[in-house]
């Protein structure tokens, strides 16, 4: 294909995936559905106007790669580690039992034993990029229910990449071949494993500690440490996606994750886009209908099933009806790493695309369904309750999850919030700074008296951290009217809010949008300053005293807290002035 074709292809591929990813917004539905629908209405499917030769060698795989490690970058281990044995207890046996019920279906609509098999494994897994943009947009991701989903992703996820690393395998003729690849894999994946746990707490720390500051710096570095586990992955003759995901979850556990995530996924995104579009370019229209009576009634089965084995093993940890339902519910589609399965056993020779098409509309018909199932899972479940009440027990209770609430917020961490933040902190239970440098990050870590999150407020990933909408309290020390702006959008209408502007135009429409109060330091400071220079000209004798008393508070201050490095200067200046 030349150079010219393939990106002309391109440009039709991102031209068609933006309006059908505007029509997919507007019914709700998540952008991987219509990147799969791109590549049926350019493909065979449809129009045939792209072919995919050239273009999944060179681009897909590269987006596989990305894909898993925006992934592995979500894997939070604190996110889950109140609730870490009952997870673990609900994920194994979810895995186990949701294989067993895939096989059964497979087998019982007429597939072959190997495509039994990938089958199976192919549409054991949640949409992990789906339930957790949804539940993050509702608020539900820090609640128990959302954490107990997470967690069991984080397991799924480790089982799809082995998967991955299975498939990718050369030699997988008989069940000794598949046992000594499966040790290999296992011993490969522990050591790099081990590698990632140890660089995430002893060199990446120390690391991005330097660089974070650079936005620039910061970004290839990240972007250079995944193809450093993808190239040590593929010397071990491992998939890259293994690397890929290894890598993402030793980013994941650094302080700077949220910022660096935002900043990834807008290249990820493209990567992943030509991904998915490249799985619907190689189907043919009979491929994707081949199986569609058999995909309607798998679907139906494999919600219905997956739903309720969630439900069990979530109530038998002894969690509450709600949370049990809420769990299961969220968790009953077929992922789109069922296509990513199904693909790269195509590629290996093991199912035919007729095969690839099945899960292909399977995955497209449960995404979309449970989109609207997770959205309006609480009025489901108000609907449900009477029924679901009879396994109602005394013995069950949730566990009490940390979770910011009526707490406050500062923007910035400066001389103007370092002086309120203990009035901040005997005002409400928690407060949480968010500050875009690494040394300040560092200090409030070593104090341990607040809570500190790194990153630009701009990106919603920092403001869904920090639970800005459930905040009573926000101070923002900056200036920038478009942050400012976005804060106070953002907020709930009983919170209060307190910011900084540098113009009157910009304290006025603070002020209409709803701040409590508008802190004008340069005109308070021009007024300050001719009050001064009045005296100065006017009265010198009053001009004296009121420096004298301002060198007097500063002094003071420095000496009631010898640590505050802000104001050490003083007090060697005031001494040379004695």
């Amino acid at each position: 294909m030349s150079e010219i074709a393939l990106a002309a292809d391109f440009a039709i591929i991102i031209v068609v995936a933006t309006i059908v990813g505007l029509i997919a917004r507007q019914t709700g539905q998540p952008t991987i559905i219509a990147y799969i629908l791109t590549g049926l209405i350019l493909g065979p499917v449809m129009f045939d106007i792209v072919t995919e030769e050239g273009l999944v060698e060179s681009m897909a795989e590269l987006g596989l790669g990305f894909l898993l490690f925006l992934l592995g970058m979500k894997m939070r281990f604190d996110d889950i580690r109140e609730i870490l044995r009952p997870i673990i207890n609900i994920a194994v046996w979810q895995t186990i039992l949701q294989t067993a019920l895939a096989l059964a279906v497979a087998w019982a609509l007429g597939f072959d034993p190997t495509e039994v098999v990938i089958i199976a494994l192919a549409t054991v897994f949640g949409a992990t990029p789906i339930i957790v943009k949804i539940l993050t947009d509702k608020d539900e991701i820090t609640a128990l229910p959302g954490k107990i989903d997470v967690g069991v992703l984080i397991v799924q996820d480790i089982y799809l990449v082995i998967i991955l690393a299975l498939l990718g395998a050369d030699e997988l003729g008989s069940a000794s071949e598949i046992a000594t690849t499966l040790g290999v894999i296992a011993v490969m994946m522990t050591f790099i494993g081990l590698f990632s746990i140890a660089s995430s707490r002893y060199l990446l720390p120390k690391l991005f500690r330097r660089i974070a500051d650079n936005k620039d710096v910061f970004l290839v570095v990240s972007i250079a440490w995944a193809f450093l586990f993808i190239a040590v992955s593929e010397q071990f003759d491992l998939s890259l996606e293994v690397g890929a995901f290894l890598a993402g979850i030793s980013l994941a556990q650094l302080p700077y994750s949220k910022e660096l995530e935002d900043r990834i996924t807008p290249i990820t995104d493209f990567f992943i886009l030509v991904f998915f579009a490249s799985i619907g370019l190689r189907l043919a229209a009979d491929d994707l209908l081949a199986y569609w009576l058999e995909a309607i009634i798998a679907s139906v089965v494999l919600m219905v099933g997956n739903f309720w084995i969630m439900f069990y093993l979530i109530d038998r940890e002894d969690f509450s009806v709600e949370t049990s339902f809420l769990g299961a519910i969220n968790m009953v589609q077929v992922s789109e790493f069922s296509l990513v399965v199904g693909a790269l056993a195509v590629q290996q020779g093991y199912i035919g695309t007729d095969v690839l098409g099945y899960l292909s509309l399977m995955a497209l018909m449960t995404m979309s369904v449970s989109t609207y199932i997770i959205n309006y899972n609480h009025t489901i479940y108000a609907r449900a309750k009477p029924w679901f009440s009879r396994f109602e027990s005394k013995s069950k209770s949730d566990v009490e999850l940390k979770s910011y609430d009526d707490h406050a917020i500062a923007i910035g961490y400066d001389e103007v919030t370092q002086q309120v933040l203990p009035l901040l902190e005997d005002k409400y239970e928690d407060v949480v700074i968010i500050d875009r440098r690494t040394d300040h990050i560092e200090e409030l870590e070593e104090e341990g008296r607040y809570d500190a999150i790194y990153g630009d407020f701009r990106h919603g990933e920092i403001r869904k951290e920090a639970n800005l909408k459930n905040a009573s309290f926000v101070l923002s020390s900056t200036v920038q009217l478009d942050v400012n702006k976005a804060l106070l959008n953002e907020v709930s209408d009983d919170a209060t809010v307190f910011v900084e502007a540098e113009r009157i135009d910009d304290a006025r429409e603070l002020y209409d949008r709803g701040a409590a109060y508008v802190i004008m330091s340069t005109y308070l400071t021009a007024e300050k300053l001719s009050e001064y220079l009045e005296w100065y000209v006017s009265d010198p004798a009053s001009f004296d005293e009121a420096v004298e008393r301002d060198i007097e508070r500063i002094t003071r201050r420095a000496r009631s807290d010898p640590t505050d490095r802000q104001w050490q200067w003083v007090e060697s200046e005031g001494d040379s002035d004695d």
